[in-house]
């Protein structure tokens, strides 16, 4: 509705448009029509004399008349009247003459309030369509709601057209099969939820779920983000928020959906003074009343979205508001390939494209990365002419999303070259030799746009979601392979593990502080993770609550664990110098291989990493 509505905006802007150029060219006509000059009235009278007028009006102060035939290119003359003996001389002419009465008082008014008139029009427009820019709306309309209002034909997206969270999806269809059977429900006195929260990380699919479901049921869909209905006007937010309930009243039966409901739904008190009179609190508070006053037997359903429920009211997430709380999560394997199914019935797909094995490359992956990740393989299939979307179009698009673009100009000297060679097989030789560690993919020197030097690949064969200690131990290893390969072969490291190094760290960490898994330090937790939103992979630690002698102790232990890891992958990849001197050589000339061009780097069945750029700019 508020596209259409934009629409009718502009094609009003136009008829106005199209009626000025009208005017001016009627009035263009009318000046080419008739041409009138400004005489003497000496040469008026001579005029008269000589029976060169055809017709005039005689006015109070003025005479207008019409030449019988064009002088010098005019055919109407005007002229001022000077007090005589003019009546006696037309009775004399054979011209036609008559008289008008002006009314001087409403001609003066009229000639100084059109121009305001329209100078006040103009700037209203002006106004309104900069406060509308601005955010601030009509002065009239401060209290409506702005939610875009869909029918089923506009959502045009139905559960086919979501994949990979089968448990979510098989939480709305209960609503769905409510809004459209609600008798079946109350058959036992089943009511439904009043109000589904969807939580999980940004791009899971939130808000098309929410679509989803409209589309599915066929009802009236009100979409609106948190943060409009808070203003710069106090009281705005309550005034929309009413607003938005009533009009799903009279649209019964409908889905409400707020995007982003952390901006309007926020714990009370925080970041302020603690009072109940700031706009956002109001509205919130307005809020909790409507969803206490509505019956969900009236086919009214609320959806809202958000990735920080941490934050969100105690009283807003009550039994009887919010009910329901749905998480869509990121996709495991099966669902990764379910979305990539979706996305590529968009694009010319290659028959030949193994979408398990796509799937396989891109864990931690969201619905939104994935659309993504298939946009970008269809624009460089395109951009190197091919008929459909390959494999080898997916793994540069990978490449494109995990690692920028390929930074053919930076161009490194011969020994900047040689180092990033040794580190990068550094890392493929210990991911192939350590067991459980991913199978390499691809390992290359090419510097990327991200800061990156070089990267290697390793493609997961499954989801994990339990790591034991000897796994963690190993990543570490395989994250400092990178500097002891510079070790043995240059005889001093670089600074192209800087990434390598606060990885590897991480991990030592919490190994001893959260997971309990180191023996000195026994089974404690001695470092609580801050809670964080949804969809943040760093690790935030909190503030440590312990003495200065213990802090010593993890400080000792997380060095012990990061010197043991280098000390295994040096005695690694001296066990293999000659792998690591051949696939440092042939990495030097043909800048990227793959296991098939270096047998050593043959995949071997495990879970870990999918991607580290090791040789990080220093």
């Amino acid at each position: 509705m508020g596209a259409r509505v934009e629409r009718q905006q502009q094609w009003h802007m136009w008829y106005f448009v199209a009626a000025f150029l009208v005017l001016l060219a009627f009035q263009s006509w009318m000046s080419s029509v008739s041409v009138t000059e400004r005489i003497p009235y000496s040469t008026f009278l001579q005029h008269l004399e000589a029976d060169r007028i055809a017709t005039l009006t005689v006015r109070s102060e003025q005479v207008q008349g019409r030449y019988r035939d064009p002088i010098d290119g005019n055919t109407h003359f005007i002229t001022n009247i000077v007090p005589g003996d003019l009546t006696e001389r037309l009775e004399r002419s054979t011209a036609e003459f008559d008289g008008t009465v002006e009314n001087t008082v409403f001609t003066m008014i009229l000639s100084w309030l059109l121009p305001i008139a329209l100078i006040l029009i103009v700037w209203m427009y002006v106004f309104r369509r900069f406060a509308e820019r601005q955010g601030m709306g009509g002065m009239m309309n401060v209290g409506k709601s702005k939610a875009k209002v869909y029918v089923e034909r506009d959502t045009g997206v139905t559960f086919d057209d979501v994949a990979g969270v089968d448990e979510a999806k098989a939480e709305l269809k209960e609503i769905v099969d409510f809004l459209r059977e609600p008798q079946k429900f109350g058959r036992l006195g089943a009511r439904i939820p009043k109000g589904i929260l969807l939580t999980g990380p940004p791009g899971t699919g939130k808000t098309l779920f929410a679509r989803a479901v409209a589309g599915e049921a066929g009802v009236t869909f009100f979409s609106i983000s948190g943060s409009e209905f808070v203003e710069m006007f106090v009281g705005v937010g309550a005034a929309r928020v009413r607003d938005l309930f009533e009009q799903a009243r009279k649209a019964a039966p409908c889905i409400i959906f707020i995007d982003e409901l952390d901006a309007l739904g926020k714990r009370r008190g925080i970041g302020g003074f603690g009072g109940g009179h700031d706009e956002k609190e109001q509205t919130l508070n307005q809020l909790l009343a409507e969803l206490d006053g509505f019956d969900t037997r009236d086919g009214i359903v609320l959806l809202a979205a958000t990735n920080r429920p941490e934050i969100l009211d105690p009283a807003l997430m009550r039994a009887g508001r919010f009910d329901r709380q749905v998480v869509v999560d990121r996709p495991d394997k099966t669902g990764r390939a379910a979305i990539l199914r979706v996305h590529l019935r968009k694009v010319q797909m290659d028959p030949d494209l193994d979408v398990e094995a796509a799937a396989g490359l891109t864990p931690g992956f969201t619905g939104a990365e994935l659309a993504n990740l298939v946009n970008e393989a269809a624009i460089h299939a395109t951009r190197r002419g091919a008929d459909s979307v390959a494999m080898q179009d997916i793994t540069s698009a990978l490449e494109r999303v995990v690692a920028g673009m390929e930074r053919k100009g930076r161009l490194l000297n011969a020994r900047e070259r040689e180092t990033v060679a040794w580190h990068e097989m550094g890392h493929a030789l210990a991911a192939a030799t350590l067991p459980g560690a991913d199978p390499v993919h691809k390992v290359s020197i090419i510097p990327r746009t991200i800061g990156a030097l070089g990267y290697t690949m390793t493609r997961p064969t499954e989801d994990r979601f339990l790591i034991t200690r000897s796994e963690l131990e190993n990543r570490m290893v395989m994250l400092l392979a990178g500097r002891a390969a510079e070790q043995i072969a240059m005889g001093e490291v670089s600074t192209g593990a800087a990434d390598d190094l606060v990885r590897a760290t991480d991990i030592a960490r919490q190994i001893v502080t959260r997971f309990g898994m180191h023996e000195a330090l026994g089974q404690a937790v001695l470092e609580q993770e801050r809670g964080g939103f949804l969809g943040d992979d760093r690790i935030s630690l909190s503030p440590r609550d312990h003495s200065e002698s213990t802090a010593r102790e993890v400080d000792l232990a997380v060095r012990g664990l990061l010197d043991s890891s280098y000390q295994r992958a040096l005695d690694l990849l001296t066990e293999r110098r000659a792998d690591l001197e051949a696939g440092a050589r042939l990495l030097i000339v043909r800048e990227t291989i793959t296991p098939d061009d270096f047998a050593p780097l043959r995949p071997q069945p495990a879970a870990g990493d999918a991607m580290n750029t090791g040789a990080a700019a220093g």
